[in-house]
This record gives C-alpha cells, sequence and structure tokens, in this order.
C-alpha cells in the first residue's frame, strides 16, 4: 500500500470517544483509503504527558513520521470528536479519494 495516506488515533483503553472516533473513521472508508495507526497514549510517558486527557486525538501521519523531535510542530486534525470535514479535506489533498466504486 505505498503511497497510501496514514493517520494515527492516539487513545488509551477503556475510553468511549476513542472508540466512537474510531467507529466514525471506519465510516471514511466507504469514500477514502486510508492506513489508521493505533496508539495508546498510557504505554509511553511522554505522549501521556503530551496528550493527557485531550484523547483522542487524530493526526497526520504515522507515529514513527511524528517522532519526538517534530511532534511538537505536527498539528491534529481534531481531539474528542472526529471532525469528519477537517479529515475529509486532508484525505482528499493527500490522494485518498477512493476510484473503486
Amino acid at each position: 500500500m505505498a503511497g497510501t495516506p496514514a493517520l494515527t488515533l492516539y487513545g488509551r483503553a477503556y475510553c468511549h470517544l476513542c472508540e466512537d472516533m474510531k467507529v466514525a473513521l471506519e465510516t471514511l472508508r466507504r469514500d477514502f483509503s486510508f492506513i489508521l495507526h493505533e496508539v495508546d497514549v498510557d504505554a509511553d510517558a511522554a505522549l501521556e504527558a503530551r496528550f493527557g486527557e485531550l484523547v483522542p486525538v487524530l493526526m497526520p501521519g504515522t507515529p514513527a513520521g511524528l517522532s519526538a523531535d517534530s511532534s511538537a510542530n505536527a498539528a491534529p486534525l481534531c481531539h474528542y470528536f472526529l471532525d469528519e470535514a477537517a479529515t475529509r479535506v486532508w484525505l482528499a489533498a493527500h490522494g485518498a479519494a477512493r476510484t473503486d466504486r
């Protein structure tokens, strides 16, 4: 799947908002092709300190691409609830629109 845009969902276990955002993202797969990485912020002290109670947080890119050096400059697409409009704009701008329908 080289060239497929990626999103990273930062969340935690037992977080109903995290589950809600994941479900909402899955509905976008009808119109867009993308890779979704999920990261548990509680597994990393730096992530827990950065995101704290903001989860879920949806970031563009892969977890590796959002390293500690660059993550401070990366802007989230949304947090708490899926901003479907902003996510659709980002996905379309990064070539994720499905053409196989």
